[in-house]
C-alpha cells in the first residue's frame, strides 16, 4: 500500500519535511507521497480510482463534501469535521482546577485545535460570578508572543491573517448580539511584531444559544460563559448542539460524572480532564456532524479502515475420501 498526504496550502512545509526524512530512513520512493494544491488537487483525490480510502480532518462544511463525493465515487471514508466542545462545571468542581483547566484547553494553542474548550457551561449564577472573576485575573497575566524566542509564551500568533479578521469578526457578532464582552482581544499588539496575526485571548459572558459565537466554530482565542440553573440544562444544551466532538465536566460527583458519561452524546468525553484526548489506542474523534463515516481515527477503528479484509477458507485432501455434505459447515 502506499499513502498520498495533502496538506492544507495554509501550512505545507511539515509534510514536505515528514516526507525527506521518511526517505533519509530508508523508505522506497512512492511510498509515501506529498501532493501540494487547492480544491482542483483535492477533487482529483477523491474521484481517480487508482485513491481506495480518503481520510480528512478539517471544518464540517468540507468534510460533509469529500464524504459525500468520495463515497459517491466507492471510496471508504472518515472525514472529521468541526467542533464546540462544552465544559460543564458543577457547583461542587474545585474552583482552581477548573480555572487552570480552561485556560490551557481555551487559549491554548490560540484555541486553532479541534480539542479546544470552546464554551463553559457553569451550573448556577454563582459558580459563573466566581469563574468569570478568575478568568479575568488569569488573562491579565498571559503571556503572548510569537513563539520564536527562548521565552516561551503562552499563546501565539493565528495562522494566517484572513483567519485573524474571520474571529475579529466573530467577537463582533458577539457583541452584536448582546453577549457581554468581558475581556476584548481586539487591537492586541505584540511588541517587534505588529503585523502578527495576532488576536487577544477574550472572554464572553452570558452567551446564548441561537448567537452564532455559541452556534459556530470559531477556531480561536474565544471561550463563552453559558449560565444554566441546573445539570440537565447543561445536558440538554451539549446534546442539541450540531457538533459532537469532545466534551468534558468537572465535579467531585461520581454518580454525576458517570451519569453525564452515560447520557451525553459526543464521541470523546473527559472527567476532570479538560481535552479528552485518548490515547492512541483508543479510536478518536466525534459523533453528529463532528464526523461522517463509521469508523474513528486511531486504535482498532483506525486499523480497520487501513485495512481491507479477506476471509479464507481452506480445506487439505486426506487419503479418506469423504462424501457429499448439504448442510453448512461447522468446526466439528
Amino acid at each position: 500500500n502506499t499513502f498520498v498526504m495533502k496538506p492544507s496550502e495554509k501550512d505545507p512545509s511539515t509534510p514536505i519535511r515528514l516526507a525527506e526524512l521518511l526517505k533519509e530512513a530508508g523508505l522506497p520512493d512512492g511510498v509515501f507521497n506529498v501532493v501540494n494544491g487547492d480544491k482542483e488537487s483535492v477533487d482529483v483525490l477523491l474521484t481517480d480510482d487508482h485513491i481506495q480510502a480518503v481520510s480528512f480532518v478539517g471544518s464540517t462544511p468540507i468534510a460533509e463534501y469529500i464524504y459525500s463525493t468520495a463515497s459517491a465515487h466507492g471510496k471508504r471514508v472518515q472525514a472529521l469535521g468541526g467542533a464546540k466542545n462544552h465544559m460543564v462545571i458543577m457547583p461542587d468542581a474545585d474552583p482552581d482546577q477548573v480555572v487552570s483547566s480552561l485556560m490551557g484547553a481555551a487559549y491554548g494553542s490560540a484555541g486553532e485545535r479541534c480539542m479546544a474548550i470552546s464554551v463553559a457551561v457553569c451550573v448556577g449564577q454563582t459558580v459563573a460570578d466566581k469563574l468569570v472573576s478568575d478568568l479575568t485575573k488569569e488573562i491579565s497575566a498571559m503571556k503572548i508572543g510569537a513563539g520564536v524566542s527562548a521565552d516561551e509564551p503562552n499563546m501565539g500568533p493565528l495562522v494566517t491573517r484572513e483567519h485573524a479578521n474571520k474571529v475579529l469578526g466573530y467577537i463582533d457578532h458577539g457583541i452584536s448580539e448582546g453577549a457581554s464582552l468581558v475581556v476584548d482581544g481586539r487591537d492586541f499588539v505584540v511588541v517587534g511584531n505588529e503585523k502578527g496575526f495576532f488576536v487577544g485571548p477574550t472572554l464572553f459572558d452570558h452567551v446564548k444559544p441561537g448567537m452564532r459565537i455559541y452556534n459556530e466554530e470559531i477556531f480561536g482565542p474565544v471561550l463563552s460563559i453559558v449560565r444554566v440553573d441546573s445539570y440537565e440544562e447543561a445536558v440538554e444544551l451539549v446534546n442539541t448542539h450540531e457538533y459532537g466532538n469532545g466534551t468534558a465536566i468537572f465535579t467531585r460527583d461520581g454518580n454525576t460524572a458517570r451519569q453525564y458519561t452515560e447520557t451525553v452524546q459526543v464521541g470523546m468525553i473527559g472527567v476532570n480532564v479538560p481535552i479528552p484526548v485518548p490515547m492512541a489506542f483508543h479510536s478518536f474523534g466525534g459523533w453528529k456532524r463532528s464526523l461522517f463515516g463509521p469508523l474513528h481515527m486511531h486504535g482498532p477503528d483506525g486499523v480497520r479502515f487501513y485495512t481491507r479484509m479477506k476471509t479464507i477458507t481452506a480445506r487439505w485432501p486426506t487419503n479418506l475420501r469423504a462424501g457429499a455434505h448439504f448442510s453448512m459447515p461447522t468446526m466439528n
